[in-house]
């Protein structure tokens, strides 16, 4: 089954006998056949019928909806775990400090091999920058063990941070095109094309991560890493972190090296704190500092894709879901997508006493 993407400034969503009917403003139709259909994105201005709903509910066809900019409006979604125990065993592992952060140093010890073996790659297709990479990577390699030291969970929330700024340093050496920008990480509005690809990419990762927990029957709020909060998805936060580099900043890199994204694929946006349209996505614990400018700026210009360049960001994003790569617990190709599910269902074994230790997902 797949996942649907619909993008549409002004549409509708309707029922025709057991068929879900995509209507475009101009008249253009989609036909959805929801037996076919795991789960459907609905982005920008798109209205759903009640018959519609009702068929969704019917094939519990989990449907989120978001801005046409990306933002999380609300979701659809069904079967809420009924597994008290487990949920039970997450929350006394959050008053265990002890165990708490042996999952989380799991966690930040594998972003940072992640963001390591990425940074070996560029060295690899870089001779120019040969030298200030493999200085960076020495200097990564050095927080990594630190990392590794750490009992205290704000330090290590610290050696992550830290490892990210080096890792981003690095990052844009890899970016061929001239008109691709990228100086430092910025988000919330993204300031330069490269982010605003780094962003959509972690925000379409964050629900295929969500997806995964809820499928275990975990509760996505009683995570280990990041901080706890009314609401806030801490182990979606947690989950995505060892696949960020191996999929979303891969698969960026990829985007602007191949010729997918074109300069015309972007446009520049006026953001207000206040505005529907202000992308959010999940972020690490890394201070951003156009964010901390934002406080005392309501309006800022930041970047984003087009349509045609959401369409393209999309596809590509799905391709890689797809793709194939050895997932080493099990020695087989793997597709990428299956990959997060069973990296869920190994959290879920850890928290169930059926494994010692979480193992971070790692990529060569």
């Amino acid at each position: 089954m797949a996942s649907v993407y619909i993008l549409s400034d002004n549409g509708k969503l309707s029922k025709k006998d057991e068929k879900l009917i995509f209507t475009q403003y101009d008249g253009n139709t989609t036909i959805l056949f929801p037996f076919k259909t795991e789960s459907l994105v609905l982005m920008g201005n798109v209205s759903i019928s009640g018959e519609a709903l009702r068929l969704l509910t019917k094939y519990k066809i989990t449907t989120t909806l978001l801005s046409s900019n990306g933002r999380f409006n609300g979701k659809l979604t069904f079967g809420d775990s009924k597994n008290v125990f487990l949920r039970q065993k997450q929350y006394r592992i959050l008053d265990n400090p002890e165990e708490s952060i042996k999952i989380a140093k799991s966690i930040v010890l594998g972003k940072i091999r992640n963001q390591i073996s990425f940074m070996q790659r560029i060295k690899r297709k870089n001779d120019f920058y040969s030298n200030s990479v493999t200085d960076t990577i020495e200097k990564t390699k050095f927080i990594l063990s630190k990392a590794s030291e750490s009992n205290n969970i704000e330090e290590l929330r610290g050696h992550e941070g830290n490892a990210a700024r080096k890792y981003f340093e690095i990052f844009g050496m890899n970016i061929q095109p001239e008109w691709a920008v990228f100086k430092t990480r910025s988000k919330n509005p993204p300031r330069s094309n490269v982010n605003a690809v780094l962003s959509f990419l972690y925000t379409l990762l964050m629900y295929r991560i969500e997806s995964a927990i809820e499928a275990q029957g975990l509760d996505k709020c009683a995570g280990n890493l990041h901080v706890i909060n009314y609401g806030r998805s801490a182990l979606v936060f947690d989950l995505i972190e060892e696949f960020r580099s191996p999929i979303a900043d891969t698969l960026c890199c990829s985007l602007f090296n191949l010729g997918t994204l074109k300069e015309d694929d972007f446009e520049q946006v006026e953001f207000s704190d206040t505005s529907d349209d202000n992308p959010i996505e999940l972020t690490s614990n890394i201070p951003d500092s156009s964010d901390e400018k934002n406080k005392d700026n309501p309006s800022t210009k930041g970047i984003l894709l087009t349509k045609p360049g959401l369409k393209k960001v999309i596809a590509a994003f799905e391709a890689k879901m797809d793709s194939q790569v050895i997932y080493q617990p099990s020695g087989q190709k793997t597709a990428y997508k299956r990959i997060i599910y069973e990296q869920a269902s190994h959290y879920k074994r850890v928290i169930n006493g059926e494994e010692a230790e979480y193992v971070s997902y790692y990529f060569k």
